[in-house]
C-alpha cells in the first residue's frame, strides 16, 4: 500500500469504522511505512516516513486523545 494522506483522512472519515477499527487501520499504515524501509533507504526517505508517521498520530489523536499524544511523544 502506497501511503497517502487522502487514504488516511478517507479512514478517519469513513463512517463504517469504529474508532478501534480506524485507529488500527492508521496503525497499520505506519507499520508498512516502517517495513517498506531498508538500509538501503535514503535520508530523505526515512525523514518522509517520520513526517508522514507524525501526520498518522495527529489523526490518531483525533480519535484516541491519550494513544495520540503517546504516540507524538514516543514517535
Amino acid at each position: 500500500m502506497k501511503y497517502s494522506n487522502k487514504i488516511v483522512d478517507k479512514t478517519f472519515n469513513c463512517k463504517r469504522l469504529t474508532d478501534k477499527q480506524k485507529t488500527d487501520r492508521l496503525l497499520e499504515i505506519d507499520a508498512i511505512q516502517y517495513t517498506n524501509l531498508g538500509l538501503d533507504s535514503t535520508i530523505e526517505e526515512k525523514q518522509a516516513v517520520k513526517l508522514n508517521s507524525r501526520y498518522l498520530y495527529e489523526v490518531i489523536k483525533k480519535i484516541d486523545l491519550r494513544l495520540g499524544k503517546t504516540l507524538l511523544y514516543n514517535g
